[in-house]
């Protein structure tokens, strides 16, 4: 258990230096990362921040389907399939990076900005 942890926090630490590459290389004008990292932490916010609405309900959804029915199956194993959960988080991980990097590809293709105004926050998409 100790080991899939570490792993777990590995991967995910290598992620987070690999993506920041990723991000560094845009230009300012964009801030596409702000749904890249959104949907990368909540699956779905992302899209929701692109205006995709049908596309952020099922990235949602399958990730709450990876979470609750992966644990559900994990649970229903005999106790010799411990691994089973390490699986769900490594799908539950797997699909937050797909999800992340989507909305930062629909971010940067809709030319995704993020700034202030004198009525507050603004979202301003270039198209």
């Amino acid at each position: 258990m100790r080991k899939t942890l570490i792993a777990i926090v590995v991967m995910v630490g290598l992620l987070v230096v690999m993506t920041a590459g990723v991000f560094a290389q845009t230009s300012s004008k964009s801030d596409a990362w702000v749904p890249g990292l959104a949907s990368f932490l909540i699956p779905g916010l992302g899209q929701l921040l692109n205006d995709q609405m049908d596309k952020a309900i099922i990235h949602f959804g399958v990730d709450v389907a990876i979470l609750v029915g992966g644990g559900y199956i994990s649970y229903l194993l005999p106790y010799g399939y411990w691994y089973s959960y390490s699986i769900v988080g490594l799908a539950h991980l797997a699909w937050s990076a797909y999800s992340g990097l989507d909305a930062y590809n629909v971010a940067k293709e809709q030319g995704f900005t993020l700034g202030m105004t004198e009525d507050g926050l603004t979202l301003s998409y270039g198209f």
